[in-house]
């Protein structure tokens, strides 16, 4: 449909969700359509004076006029432009020729009931963007912030991180921020898909897009408004259209040259018969050559592909999984091996230190001096070892921090040189003795091992039911690849039951391995990465999806991905491919159904057993039907 419209009203296009009655974007259409009931009404009368040719041409003119302005229009600018073979083209010529013929009510038929499809289409496209939009749409109105010991109302994108606001109970948290004060039940449902209320309290992290619903909070800022989940939710989504899958891209070229085959193919129809054929009449087979081209509209394809892609990326999105794009959709369609981290990933990522062996140290001192060398990492470990000392540190006696991503730190503690890290990190600077035990961290104060800390990670709720659904829908192979040592990354395989693990991998590793399964790969099928972590931006922009556990992956992990998964669940990960196979069988569905009836309709009107009436029926019935078809995935819940 080359020139179609969005019917909404000017709070829906500046995002905010819509505060019109139910029926008012319909009754806006209903408008703006006048001309074409005013030609039904002339359509409709013409059928008066059928024997008198005259006046039935001026009311079917009139008709054709009213109705078809805009399909004429658009021929005409296309014309001038050089682009002459389009469906506004397909449909001004049969017209014409339908008039030439002396078929002027069937003429008019055509052209009115095109525009009916049309209208149609326009409000069902109309309608999928205003859900989608809805659905989506955490934009707050305001932020309240206190000033002058009062609360004030302002402008979130106004708002600066480290600032105070407050939230009550039905208002949506404008920013991501800490909660500082209070207590409240929120509704994470827009971000994350889960209906499930959340409980925050003092210390909790709140996104921006979460709803209170009980109580008060008294949030502290971190971010700006622009960076916060919600808005990013809604870039991520309004830039997924300008990624457009395979198909999308098939049917775009499909559509450049089957125009003018069609063109062809419907001159050879008017004129070779008669040519050939002693007994063919030139009238009768310009008429079939103008059924010919009617039936061929290839509107149904060219709206409905995309439509289904657009339904999918916001079914998607209602359930927790943003796609940046219908490629992605595709893709994830035909996914045959999935790399997955380990921390955070298929575990919760938030580590106890659950014991403390020394080598002649105090334990509290062993704690102190590792908290105190860790202290600037933002690494899980580095968290649970300084909630693991618990009080005050005083930075100043640290310097010369050095981190080695998925290996270790070394630092200077109190003048001495201190190593953190794997055993492997401890060896390569020369420590010796050290043995191996599961989940431990190692320390060494000037060369020497000063013990181990123990710390124990646990895995995610679903893992292992995310591992056997992905099984069950035909992957492969499904194999882990961390940065942790052998016996723990052991312990989460067998518990998961994953295929197979590589374990003490450094960033560049997971890169190589990654394309050494993507080499071994069928040519039909994709491989998807998911992770969390900034060590894992590499790798997931190097798979063919890059899944990220968004609500807590790092900023890089998200930017990187191509998918997010706002609940950080593993489950979603089958959801989001049991999403994205329906998109593309019902995306299939749309070009079958459309080429199937069309190819019939096209034999009928060639043998004469199919009319003008017949070509714009089955063209427009074929447009909705597809265009209604593609609403489903907006609908789907996955099963898994």
């Amino acid at each position: 449909m080359s020139h179609s419209h969005q019917y909404d009203c000017g709070c829906c296009t500046a995002g905010a969700p819509c505060a019109m009655p139910k029926n008012y974007h319909f009754r806006q259409l209903a408008a703006e359509k006048y001309p074409l009931l005013a030609a039904a009404v002339l359509f409709v009368v013409s059928f008066f004076f059928n024997e008198i040719k005259t006046v039935q041409f001026a009311l079917c003119f009139s008709a054709w006029v009213l109705a078809g302005k805009e399909v004429i229009l658009h021929a005409g600018a296309n014309l001038k432009k050089g682009k002459v073979l389009d469906e506004n083209f397909l449909m001004a010529i049969a017209t014409i020729g339908a008039f030439v013929l002396g078929q002027y009510p069937e003429a008019a038929a055509v052209m009115i009931f095109y525009q009916v499809g049309e209208t149609f289409q326009e409000y069902a496209s109309s309608s999928a963007r205003r859900s989608i939009k809805a659905l989506l749409d955490m934009r707050p109105p305001f932020a309240r912030i206190q000033q002058g010991g009062k609360w004030h109302k302002v402008n979130p994108k106004k708002v600066l991180p480290g600032s105070l606001i407050a939230v009550y109970s039905g208002e949506k948290i404008p920013l991501d921020g800490t909660v500082i004060e209070g207590e409240a039940y929120v509704d994470t449902s827009a971000l994350t898909g889960e209906p499930v209320p959340r409980r925050l309290c003092a210390g909790r992290h709140a996104l921006g897009g979460f709803i209170c619903k009980d109580g008060k909070l008294i949030i502290q800022v971190l971010r700006p408004y622009n960076e916060s989940a919600g808005a990013k939710i809604l870039q991520l989504v309004e830039h997924a259209a300008s990624k457009k899958a395979k198909t999308e891209n098939f049917i775009s070229r499909f559509a450049r040259w089957y125009t003018p085959l069609v063109v062809g193919a419907a001159l050879a129809v008017a004129l070779l018969p008669p040519l050939f054929l002693q007994e063919a009449q030139y009238k009768v087979w310009l008429y079939r050559a103008l059924v010919f081209l009617v039936i061929s509209c290839p509107c149904a394809l060219v709206l409905s592909v995309p439509l289904g892609f657009f339904g999918g990326i916001g079914g998607m999105a209602k359930n927790g999984i943003l796609v940046k794009g219908g490629n992605y959709v595709e893709a994830l369609s035909r996914l045959g091996v999935l790399a997955t981290d380990k921390t955070g990933t298929l575990t919760q990522g938030v580590f106890e230190v659950s014991s403390v062996k020394t080598n002649g140290l105090p334990q509290e001192k062993l704690l102190e001096i590792c908290a105190l060398a860790e202290h600037a990492s933002s690494h899980p470990v580095a968290k649970a070892l300084l909630c693991a000392w618990g009080k005050e540190l005083d930075v100043s006696r640290v310097s010369r921090i050095q981190e080695t991503a998925g290996l270790g730190i070394s630092a200077q503690v109190d003048g001495q040189n201190v190593l953190i890290g794997k055993l492997s990190f401890l060896q390569s600077h020369g420590v010796q003795n050290v043995i191996s035990a599961p989940n431990a961290l190692y320390c060494a104060i000037n060369g020497r091992l000063a013990g181990s800390i123990t710390i124990e990670d646990k895995l995610k709720n679903g893992a292992k039911q995310a591992v056997f659904a992905l099984k069950k829908q035909g992957l492969t192979q499904i194999v882990m690849l961390t940065g942790d040592n052998f016996l723990s990354a052991q312990k989460t395989a067998q518990e998961t039951g994953l295929d197979s693990f590589y374990a003490e991998l450094l960033p560049a590793d997971k890169v190589r391995l990654v394309e050494k399964l993507k080499e071994a790969l069928p040519p039909q099928k994709t491989l998807a990465f998911a992770g969390d972590g900034i060590n894992d931006a590499p790798v997931l922009a190097r798979a063919d999806v890059g899944i990220a556990m968004g609500a807590l992956g790092s900023d890089a992990a998200v930017e990187a991905a191509d998918v997010v998964l706002m609940s950080d669940e593993p489950i979603k990960i089958p959801q989001a491919v049991a999403c994205a196979r329906f998109t593309l069988h019902v995306v299939r569905q749309n070009i079958w159904i459309a080429l199937g009836i069309k190819t019939v309709i096209l034999l009928l009107g060639l043998t004469g057993h199919a009319n003008l009436w017949e070509a714009v029926f089955a063209d427009v019935g074929v447009s909705v039907a597809a265009v209604l078809n593609s609403f489903r995935p907006l609908k789907y819940k996955p099963r898994v």
